[in-house]
């Protein structure tokens, strides 16, 4: 599930993915689904990479906080 205020959900990224890959211009398809060329970018390289799961929301959550505070 998207968060509340993402643009695209993950069929509508597939769709964003689908209308490039056919062969449509990606600034054209950014625009025609409100997100900019960059995100669009973001997506089909996620699916070129990662297939269908590369779709789905990701936590934004760090993987290491190197500096911490101690638990005490």
């Amino acid at each position: 599930m998207s968060h509340r205020n993402a643009r695209l959900t993950v069929f509508g990224r597939r769709l964003l993915v689908e209308r490039v890959l056919s062969g449509r211009p990606v600034a054209h398809v950014a625009a025609e689904m409100g997100v900019s060329r960059a995100t669009a970018y973001k997506w089909v390289r996620r699916w070129r990479e990662e297939g269908g799961a590369g779709l789905h929301d990701r936590s934004s959550r760090p993987l290491k906080t190197p500096h911490r505070t101690t638990a005490d």
